[in-house]
């Protein structure tokens, strides 16, 4: 069975390049009915954040990610940690070490002045040297002196290190608290994860995890490292580029079923489809088909799959979604049109809710550049003389206003911006609407009708 994990630390908010992670992790679980955890590595107890956890659990909720069983923390494990270390002292395959930061700073100077590589000399491996009094030993793995640690990343292909490049790690610190790496290494065996999916940036760490693995003789899972995302300048991801909380996408506008969509292409793709479905996310990914170079954030085609999936929204659920942008459907005559006018355009949740309400509530201001461009006495004529129509009609779909906008034209020898632009500007402010007759359809004859001859007065 696969079984997939996603491990943030709860130092920071969840940005995207840890959703992404997330998404592969559990499309590739939940597509062979396997298991995807979820793990909080908070052993960093001076940086942790009650908060930082709580915004993590609420963004793997907004996005519909969701987890089997229990989180788990590892702070609550560190007694487990503990038998581990001791388990391995025990069995020869690791040790204390006396050697002071100070002292391994001094031997690393050393070793550069000389030309020689850089790290710990093993020099408490074989127990030579005695305990030293006043001193709080770390605890050393037993690294292998020869040969390599090789293993085959589902991205990148054999990755080989060699063995004297790990050194002796330390596996708990003098304090007694465990390092990343053998945490990491015990948790992944002990929750029975079968594959890991996560950043390029922890490519380095497999090979010292993997000495934990073979000591402490676990299975080793598979892995797959997924290149980094960047910035519109091809640098790290930035918070200006879009390296946010993943809840800034929600208040900004964008669906979770959106932004999953974009992340998916982020490093991923399927032939030329751009839009996915969360049912084809499922049926399509492979983890195998994750590129290995990075990708680059995209603001624009972040916006492009925003505004196709509202368009792909059913009625009801976008009507919802509305409500958290103060656009209240529920007493809006043609809603139905109003949401379909707006959505051909709109980009995010609040543009349509933005859009929506200015046909629904009479404008407040007008664009003072679209009003001395556009209205003069003859624009004020066509708007009394229009008025006029709308008045005496009885229109209420957008067909019916379709035909009386044709006939007013043709009657009067106008085209159509010659009525449609002072129009827009009376019904919403500025010229920025969609079609007339599905503009009044919404507005409705009467209102429409009304906010003419507000303008018109407002004019003098």
């Amino acid at each position: 069975m696969v079984v997939t994990r996603f491990a943030p630390s709860p130092t920071g908010y969840l940005h995207i390049g840890g959703l992404r992670t997330a998404l592969f992790s559990w499309l590739w679980a939940r597509k062979n009915n396997g298991k995807f955890l979820l793990r909080i590595e908070d052993t960093d107890l001076a940086r942790n954040s009650e908060e930082a956890k709580d915004a993590i659990l609420e963004a793997f909720d907004w996005v519909g990610l969701n987890y089997d069983g229990e989180a788990v923390f590892q702070s609550k494990r560190f007694d487990l940690y503990k038998e581990y270390v001791q388990k391995l002292l025990d069995e020869g395959k690791a040790y204390y070490c006396y050697m002071t930061k100070e002292e391994l700073d001094a031997l690393r100077e050393e070793q550069k002045i000389n030309g020689q590589r850089q790290g710990y000399d093993g020099r408490y491996r074989d127990g030579k040297l005695p305990p030293r009094e006043g001193v709080a030993p770390s605890v050393r793995i037993k690294a292998p002196l020869e040969g390599e640690i090789t293993f085959e990343d589902g991205v990148k292909g054999i990755i080989t290190t060699k063995a004297v490049d790990l050194d002796d790690f330390v596996i708990a610190r003098s304090d007694g608290t465990p390092t990343y790496n053998f945490c990491v290494a015990i948790d992944d065996a002990l929750m029975g994860i079968t594959e890991v999916i996560r950043g390029d940036d922890h490519t380095s760490n497999t090979p010292r995890q993997i000495v934990v693995y073979n000591a402490l003789g676990f299975n080793v899972p598979k892995f797959y490292h997924v290149p980094m995302i960047l910035g519109t300048d091809g640098k790290k991801l930035s918070k200006r580029d879009g390296a946010a909380d993943v809840m800034d996408y929600k208040k900004l506008g964008y669906q979770p079923e959106a932004l999953l969509n974009f992340l998916v292409r982020l490093g991923w793709s399927h032939g030329d489809k751009e839009l996915f479905s969360m049912d084809e996310m499922l049926a399509l990914f492979d983890p195998k088909n994750i590129n290995s170079s990075a990708s680059q954030y995209n603001l624009d085609k972040l916006n492009w799959i925003s505004g196709e999936h509202i368009k792909a929204t059913p009625f009801e659920k976008i009507a919802k979604l509305l409500e958290g942008f103060d656009c209240d459907l529920s007493k809006t005559q043609n809603a139905k049109l109003a949401v379909k006018a707006i959505s051909e355009r709109a980009k995010t949740l609040i543009e349509l809710a933005d859009g929506i309400n200015a046909m629904l509530n009479e404008p407040t201001e007008y664009d003072e550049k679209a009003v001395e461009k556009n209205i003069n006495e003859a624009a004020k004529k066509i708007l009394s003389s229009f008025d006029a129509v709308l008045v005496n009609s009885n229109c209420v779909n957008a067909e019916e206003f379709k035909n009386i906008i044709d006939e007013f034209l043709s009657v009067s020898s106008l085209k159509m911006p010659q009525l449609g632009l002072p129009l827009r500007i009376a019904l919403v402010g500025n010229t920025q609407s969609p079609s007339l007759n599905e503009l009044l359809a919404v507005v409705g004859a009467k209102k429409a009708s009304e906010r003419i001859k507000i303008f018109l007065s407002k004019l003098g």
